[in-house]
């Protein structure tokens, strides 16, 4: 059994294994902050409050989304920027959606994770706190199929924020460490492996931060993007992505900063 060492900071704490104590600065410099996301049962909740599922904010001038050839898409979550603390390049203020489509992809393109044909991302960049002049009867939308959790679930969304350090997951662990960082410890290679794996998590529901695949992160070096929203796995909401996986939203830094959501790249998987 590999002996280990804690690692404590800025509210951060890892048990990480002794053969990674002489990159501790290494881990420090890869400390971020992002905003965990806590889903809460709550009666009363508003056309703009932040949550998963429900009902969305829709002002009565605007579509509910749907693939082009009209078959309505499933709403999924919305945040409302104004509840998070605030964490720039996120906005201040807006609410921003997204809907997936309910087939066995749950509307991911594999081919090409940009094309919103079967999900969408909406942003409201001005709030209106006026229920007459937003859509508030969804009885016509129709009855789905494969989602990743109930239709008829929603959850208030309550917001913290926090730090982390890089997951082997996310693609900045090459940022921080080489590709081949493990191979160095020989034979303990996957001990080492498993056990800093186990420790440095980035599951969860959050924005920004390090993201999470049970897989391998579709993003490049070139285009690395920022996590926008990612949603996982999670018996207390009743959501289920594939066999135990996380959805993730990415978006560019320059495009954030411009509030401009119209390409985002929409990836999930699981084990």
């Amino acid at each position: 059994m590999l002996k280990g060492f804690y690692i404590c900071r800025m509210e951060m704490s890892y048990y990480l294994p002794e053969e990674i104590l002489p990159f501790k600065d290494q881990l420090i410099d890869s400390k971020t902050e992002f905003i965990e996301i806590e889903p809460v049962e709550e009666d009363g909740l508003k056309l703009w409050n932040s949550k998963f599922g429900g009902e969305p904010y829709l002002p009565k001038d605007t579509e509910f989304p749907c693939t082009p050839e009209g078959e309505q898409l499933f709403f999924l979550a919305q945040i409302n920027f104004a509840e998070i603390p605030a964490m720039p390049p996120f906005p201040d203020k807006g609410i921003v959606q997204f809907y997936i489509y309910d087939d066995f992809d749950f509307g991911q393109n594999d081919d090409d994770l940009f094309d919103q044909e079967k999900f969408r991302v909406l942003f409201f960049p001005e709030v209106v706190e006026d229920e007459a002049q937003l859509k508030t009867d969804f009885s016509d939308l129709r009855e789905y199929e494969e989602l990743p959790v109930y239709a008829e679930n929603c959850f208030k969304m309550v917001f913290e924020k926090a730090n982390e350090i890089v997951p082997v997951t996310d693609i900045g662990f090459k940022k921080h460490f080489s590709e081949d960082f493990f191979e160095q410890f020989g034979d303990a290679k996957w001990d080492v492996y498993g056990m800093y794996n186990e420790s440095v998590s980035s599951e969860g529901h959050k924005i920004g931060g390090y993201a999470h695949f049970a897989q391998t992160d579709p993003r490049t070096e070139e285009e690395p993007m920022l996590l926008l929203f990612q949603m996982d796995t999670d018996v207390e909401i009743e959501s289920m992505w594939g066999d135990m996986g996380t959805a993730n939203f990415f978006i560019s830094e320059e495009d954030l900063i411009k509030k401009d959501f119209s390409r985002i790249m929409y990836h999930w998987d699981c084990h």
